[in-house]
């Protein structure tokens, strides 16, 4: 996989989403690799157990786009919603199982709009799907899924607040 290009591509469709529109939404992205892929991330601090550094924090939601030498094989790229640990969340008293129901049976009214999407994962993947990898097409379908992704945020805080302590 060439990595350069790749984060590049990443890169430019995330310059491409407007400061306003990520403070509208109160989200925050990051672009680089991990596990052997390159990934951009979506998520907000208040999603994780840990404010100052939410990416590395033990608990933490987050949204994901990525592509790695398995996925270019297969000319897909792949997108998630991660719930890793919740009970790790300081905020919050959260079953791991219980936040994953809650948002599927959400996420059921927005599930069309997401191509090739599943929701038959454990806890930690809330949904997963993909789309066809096109090089020349890349930003923008990574543009569109962050779009896609901004529309349902609002799920994860409204479920999170349930779980409040």
């Amino acid at each position: 996989m060439d990595y350069t290009l790749y984060l590049e591509k990443f890169h430019l469709a995330a310059s491409e989403i407007p400061e306003e529109t990520l403070s509208k939404y109160r989200l925050k992205l990051s672009v680089g690799t991990i596990l052997e892929s390159v990934a951009l991330k979506v998520y907000k601090p208040e999603w994780s157990g840990d404010l100052l550094s939410p990416l590395d924090a033990e608990g933490r939601i987050f949204f994901s786009v990525w592509v790695n030498d398995e996925t270019i094989r297969e000319n897909k790229i792949y997108y998630n919603i991660h719930a890793l640990k919740l009970r790790a969340l300081k905020d919050y008293k959260i079953p791991a199982r219980d936040f994953a129901q809650n948002f599927r049976k959400e996420f059921l009214l927005y599930q069309k709009d997401w191509p090739n999407v599943s929701v038959d994962y454990g806890p930690l993947t809330l949904m997963q799907g993909w789309i066809e990898l096109n090089i020349d097409d890349i930003e923008k379908n990574i543009h569109e899924l962050a779009q896609k992704f901004f529309k349902i945020s609002f799920i994860i805080d409204s479920i999170l607040e349930r779980y409040k302590k």
